[in-house]
């Protein structure tokens, strides 16, 4: 079978998905459907309706569109049945119910940024940094029952420079999935795949490390319990979005702030954590058990991201200010 006539149904909702779709299109593979989430409600009073970036890029294709609301709607699964998908691909999706997932002759293979099994959960990027990992990769896989664990077809490894944040990271992978899916479809076509068990890439003493969702909790900076090193990656494995945030103490208020910059400083001098070190001007250090965090780049609830500089312009600064 040529890829021109392999009957693919691409799945997927955010700009890291439109890659991988954007290669198949312009690769000249077959897309029969593409199924993504319902537009979101935007504006003031929810009245505008905003499409998902992979709906935009469909539409613009004419490329055919569900967006179904229960993927077990019978509705839809009748929808989906009749474009007699030979494959099916999931990048950055939701789970799948097993009557999707094993719907296609060929099965459905998912794009995950990890490299399997670690990371299994929504934020492989994040937690990967955010652990001080110093290399990550993608990989393509079959959907099995339990989530993010079925056998491995590819995997592809990058390096994480430590000065990389998730931003940085997300956009790189973005790019190499777009490649990897490709050669994963070609490769099926072609009868050339391998796949292999997810406990054959591990052992019996390697720590599987999870990365589950990240709520807004999950962001707050632990001062206390965390050293230089940790914080550090802690802030860029955050950035930009949805960003580190810690509270500012000041002698008569309280104010949130986000960090999306920083370096780090070690240092054995003696202080209290948490503590600002600040000439007033040009940086703003905060200290650690090991050093300082000093923040580049700042953004005050309510108010717009900023260089510290800009931000000590027009703040005045306080002995006895602290970050908790």
């Amino acid at each position: 079978m040529k890829k021109e006539e392999l009957r693919i149904v691409y799945m997927g909702t955010p700009d890291f998905a439109v890659e991988s779709l954007r290669c198949l299109v312009e690769g000249g593979y077959n897309i029969v459907g593409v199924i993504t989430m319902p537009d979101k409600p935007i504006g003031r009073h929810g009245s505008i309706l905003q499409p998902s970036p992979v709906k935009a890029y469909a539409v613009e294709h004419n490329l055919k569109v569900l967006q179904p609301v229960k993927l077990k709607d019978e509705t839809f699964i009748e929808e989906l049945r009749s474009l007699q998908a030979d494959l099916q691909i999931v990048v950055a999706f939701r789970m799948l119910p097993e009557v999707v997932w094993n719907m296609p002759r060929l099965g459905t293979f998912n794009l995950h940024a990890s490299l399997l099994p670690q990371y299994r959960g929504a934020a492989p990027l994040n937690w990967a940094i955010i652990n001080g990992e110093t290399e990550t990769g993608i990989t393509t896989f079959f959907l099995k029952h339990e989530i993010d664990t079925g056998k491995v077809i590819q995997q592809v490894r990058i390096p994480i420079e430590d000065t990389d944040n998730v931003g940085i990271i997300h956009d790189k992978l973005m790019m190499l999935g777009g490649q990897l899916v490709t050669e994963t479809v070609d490769n099926i076509l072609a009868d050339n795949i391998h796949p292999i068990e997810q406990s054959e890439l591990t052992n019996a003493v390697q720590e599987l490390k999870p990365a589950p969702k990240i709520f807004r909790e999950t962001c707050r900076i632990d001062w206390q319990q965390k050293n230089t090193k940790q914080i550090y990656d802690f802030i860029r494995g955050l950035s930009p979005y949805p960003a580190a945030w810690t509270e500012l103490q000041t002698t008569n208020k309280t104010l949130e702030v986000k960090i999306y910059e920083a370096t780090k400083e070690f240092s054995s001098n003696a202080g209290t954590i948490g503590n600002i070190c600040t000439d007033g001007k040009t940086y703003l250090k905060v200290k650690t058990s090991d050093g300082y965090i000093n923040i580049q780049t700042l953004q005050l609830s309510g108010k717009k991201k900023m260089a510290v500089s800009d931000f000590l312009r027009g703040f005045k600064c306080e002995n006895g200010m602290r970050m908790c």
